[in-house]
């Protein structure tokens, strides 16, 4: 079964089949990368994370697919024809920028699903990558958040534009939707809900 919870039309809901397929870079046996300090070093710089042959390697089924940025960056002329039919969607790590998908697709819009994907839970850039899908670049379509995808982040990540979450496979969905009731009224204005609680409710 599936851990995908999704916001429809104001209602959550959980969603048991997923159509989208999630396309991961081939694995490189390369030592220097799995010392701790090396990869903590390219992430946090925003260095490529990808080869050109762990890119030109990866392999891309039929149907529904989420593509790691990289991959679709390098390639997209030659899924231009899936994109038009909405096969293509694209997910980004936290340390990869959302300009850099912005400055190479005018209308982000043509995807029909940008996902994020948390390797950490503590890693808060995931926020602020929400929160700039939706605000500057205006995006409108199902912005998800996979991963280290716990509990406690869905209300907050709800309030940075996502409406999909796709939960820890060893933690349970159905908790987790609960969370999204947590607080009643938030106090601060935020991408779903702009104004501040003091201009959304006359003072008596």
């Amino acid at each position: 079964m599936s851990n995908l919870i999704k916001l429809q039309a104001g209602v959550t809901s959980i969603v048991t089949d997923d159509a989208w397929q999630i396309v991961r870079l081939p694995i490189v046996e390369t030592e220097v990368k799995k010392q701790a300090g090396k990869v903590v070093l390219f992430k946090l710089t925003g260095a490529e994370s990808a080869t050109a042959e762990q890119i030109a390697g990866t392999e891309v089924p039929a149907g529904k697919v989420l593509l790691p940025l990289s991959v679709w960056l390098a390639r997209k002329a030659e899924f231009a024809a899936r994109v038009a039919v909405g096969e293509i969607g694209v997910w980004l790590e936290t340390h990869e920028l959302v300009e850099t998908l912005a400055e190479n697709q005018a209308d982000l819009n043509v995807f029909p699903v940008i996902a994020v994907f948390i390797e950490r839970f503590a890693d808060g850039r995931a926020y602020s990558t929400g929160a700039l899908l939706r605000s500057r670049f205006g995006f409108k379509n199902e912005l998800r958040a996979f991963g280290d995808v716990l509990r406690d982040q869905l209300f907050f990540l709800k309030r940075c534009g996502y409406d999909a979450y796709d939960i820890r496979a060893d933690r349970s969905a159905e908790d987790a939707l609960a969370s999204l009731k947590d607080f009643s009224e938030p106090y601060q204005g935020a991408t779903v809900i702009e104004q501040p609680v003091w201009r959304r409710y006359a003072r008596g």
